[in-house]
């Protein structure tokens, strides 16, 4: 009994060391990949606009990804009306945290995502469909509530996130890595964008026609959301086999094709 007693001890004392580091990991930025500023913002606009045969288009992954999203387009048409968010924004994002999901972790895309047809969802640094942080959850949450700074938006929204229990921190998880169900996952990422466009426009600057750079504030966070009157998209880099992306160029990418259009206009 001794020796299954420190067996035991030892386990939950390895547990408690990785939680802890990946809670410092996240709390100092060891967890951010790596980034990119996109540069000739017209040509490359220009590029999306007018190509019928974009790279990622090609891929059996984003055959994958768009059999898994069809099954969430009313969820996505849902979480988009309920906050006054285009449905587009919202799913562009989700494009470019998906394929980034899938090429993170190839076995695990190659047992289950591919032959199901289903979207990963995250558990550990970043949560659900949409990979958001749980500081960002938090901070989404709090933003509703807070009258006085650049990202309330209103009385209208105050109450779309109330919890519906006292643990709140344990409510927020699992609504947001529900397999089943995703509609929170996208109504906090389209929340975050439409705080971040409330805070651009309070500040002079409307980027509401700026879907680049939206879908790049929404991958880089609250933290590097800095109105100015001359911003760039970028973001985390990301390889799909022979080619590089910014986060917000591959965003963009899906937001000015012609997929989904019916679905989700622009």
């Amino acid at each position: 009994m001794k020796k299954v007693l420190k067996i035991i001890i030892y386990i939950f004392a390895v547990i408690g060391f990785v939680l802890t580091i990946g809670f410092f990991a996240i709390k100092y930025g060891l967890t951010n990949t790596k980034g990119i500023i996109d540069t000739q913002r017209e040509n490359f606009l220009q590029d999306v606009k007018t190509s019928e045969n974009l790279y990622w288009e090609n891929l059996g992954e984003w055959q994958t990804l768009k059999s898994a999203i069809q099954k969430d387009i009313p969820t996505i048409q849902k979480a988009s009306e309920d906050i006054g968010v285009s449905s587009r924004l919202i799913v562009s994002a989700l494009i470019a945290e998906q394929l980034r999901f899938f090429y993170t972790d190839r076995q695990v895309y190659k047992k289950f995502f591919e032959p199901l047809k289903i979207l990963g969802s995250e558990t550990q640094f970043s949560w659900g469909v949409m990979g958001v942080k749980e500081e960002t959850a938090i901070q989404i949450e709090q933003n509703l509530a807070s009258t006085t700074n650049q990202y309330y938006l209103g009385s209208k929204y105050e109450h779309i996130l109330d919890f519906k229990t006292k643990d709140s921190k344990q409510e927020r998880f699992e609504r947001m890595t529900d397999q089943h169900d995703h509609y929170y996952s996208y109504l906090y990422a389209g929340l975050y964008m439409k705080e971040v466009m409330n805070q651009w426009k309070k500040s002079g600057y409307d980027i509401s026609e700026r879907p680049d750079i939206i879908l790049t504030l929404y991958n880089i966070g609250f933290a590097n959301s800095k109105p100015n009157s001359n911003p760039h998209s970028g973001g985390s880099e990301i390889k799909l086999y022979d080619q590089t992306y910014s986060f917000g160029s591959l965003a963009s990418e899906f937001y000015y094709s012609d997929e989904f259009l019916g679905e989700f206009p622009k």
